[in-house]
């Protein structure tokens, strides 16, 4: 944890999580009930540790699909800093822009043609992904394979079937309880393709790991892994993969005090030395209908997204934080 006094009176907080060790929710409770104790002596919700809601099953039930979720991790044999980079194109770089939540809406009804309503997130994803693609056409990879992963939360579809005596402990379960469902097309089929055929594919891939048997499944097979290291397929190999996690229901926007008033800005941060791509949606720090969007993105795709997207992604500023 780091604590920055501004001089203007304003105090910045930081805190590191490790992935190995708990999940984007699990880190969003615990600034949340560190914020409540410092408020009023009592955490909101009290984290539990008790791994045995995570028990594997005897003997370990799992079906091949999991293979396609996750697979043992290797070193890569190149990262995007190794490439030939004399531009600069391919330095990762981070950036945070709002989007407005009349953009938000009016891309889940294009993704929604087909009669079928997709979610927001499904809708955004989707998006995005047809934006990361068309950089890589402007780049002349027109047959590179272009991924997409969306973590998905186990923690409700775990208590299914439980009740409130299941619900509630998982609902405070610290950990990981994640699912990393992904698709794969090639570049230049996601040009080609509408913003509703993109969002039905990512809905199809998402629909993997929306069920209480994939998570028993997924447990299973960590289980039987133990102790090899695992990564998510999608970024099991040499292809281009991004990943967009939804955290648009974090508390760190419309809840989180700690007795100064409410907090006026928050985002999460990639080190520099981490090389996967990763865009992080957030609750909008002044209305609640929009999203605040962190990208860690090489510069190549963000200057053409920024650029063909500026309608919808906008940076982020002091004059929209009102501050």
């Amino acid at each position: 944890m780091l604590v920055t006094e501004l001089k203007c009176g304003g105090i910045v907080i930081g805190c590191i999580f490790d992935h190995r060790i708990v999940d984007g929710y699990s880190a969003d409770m615990f600034i949340s009930s560190w914020a409540d104790i410092t408020r009023t002596g009592t955490p909101s919700m009290f984290p539990s540790l008790e791994r045995s809601y995570l028990n594997p099953r005897y003997p370990p039930i799992y079906s091949s699909s999991i293979d396609n979720v996750f697979a043992p991790f290797l070193p890569p044999s190149k990262t995007v800093n190794d490439q030939n980079d004399d531009d600069g194109d391919h330095v990762l770089v981070n950036r945070i822009y709002y989007v407005e939540g009349d953009q938000i809406k009016r891309l889940q009804l294009l993704a929604s043609e087909n009669g079928c309503m997709r979610s927001k997130v499904e809708a955004f994803t989707s998006f995005l992904w047809k934006k990361f693609a068309l950089s890589m056409e402007d780049s002349g990879k027109h047959n590179a394979v272009c991924n997409m992963a969306v973590p998905v939360n186990g923690r409700r579809r775990l208590s299914e079937g439980g009740g409130e005596e299941k619900e509630k402990p998982m609902a405070s379960y610290f950990g990981n309880v994640l699912s990393m469902p992904y698709g794969s097309k090639k570049a230049q089929e996601l040009k080609g393709m509408s913003l509703a055929d993109v969002a039905s594919e990512v809905h199809e891939f998402l629909q993997t790991a929306t069920n209480k048997e994939h998570f028993l499944e997924l447990i299973d097979w960590v289980a039987d892994k133990r102790p090899q290291p695992l990564i998510s397929k999608a970024f099991a190999g040499e292809e281009m993969s991004m990943m967009v996690s939804a955290g648009q229901r974090f508390h760190t926007m419309d809840e989180i005090d700690f007795g100064w008033g409410k907090v006026a800005f928050g985002s999460c941060h990639i080190p520099s030395e981490r090389t996967d791509f990763f865009v992080m949606i957030m609750p909008g720090p002044v209305n609640d209908e929009d999203w605040l969007v962190y990208m860690h993105l090489p510069l190549k795709q963000i200057n053409y997204i920024q650029e063909d997207a500026g309608d919808v992604l906008k940076p982020m500023n002091v004059d929209y934080l009102k501050l």
